[in-house]
């Protein structure tokens, strides 16, 4: 998900993340007409949340983002679930490239068994102690560029 900031709040929503690891970036796609360039340029600050929930691994990355009409750009992310979106294909006048300078990731880690943890919440709510989840872990990393 990738929450944006705008006048009146917050707003998250789902988009197809495209890492770009030698260059520290990622990518995405999104349409012209959903505001998110609007609210990108005014509040470029943002954050993207990835959820495992096989594994209940939570990641949270924030950043710097900008959108651009950068047709070559679009034509190199692009693939065939896009054109439903975009029958122009990637020359489609309303497909902008988002770009994600990520500057600080959180991951949290829990119990795998959703049936451990309900167990847990029950024992809790019964005796008012805390549940017992196993290891829980939350790392914070301030993220570095690789390269320009």
């Amino acid at each position: 998900m990738m929450t944006t900031r705008f006048s009146k709040g917050l707003r998250a929503r789902p988009l197809e993340a495209r890492a770009d690891i030698e260059k520290s970036v990622i990518w995405f796609l999104t349409d012209r007409r959903a505001a998110k360039d609007d609210e990108i340029e005014a509040f470029p600050e943002i954050c993207l949340t990835f959820v495992y929930p096989k594994q209940k691994i939570y990641l949270s990355i924030s950043g710097q983002a900008s959108a651009s009409r950068d047709t070559m750009r679009a034509r190199s992310l692009w693939n065939k679930k896009q054109q439903v979106w975009w029958p122009g294909g990637p020359n489609d006048p309303n497909v902008l490239v988002i770009r994600f300078n990520p500057k600080r990731a959180e991951i949290w880690d829990g119990p795998a068994s959703s049936a451990v943890a309900a167990c847990e919440f029950a024992k809790a709510r019964a005796t008012g102690k805390k549940p017992n989840l196993g290891e829980k872990r939350k790392s914070t990393v301030k993220l570095k560029r690789l390269r320009n």
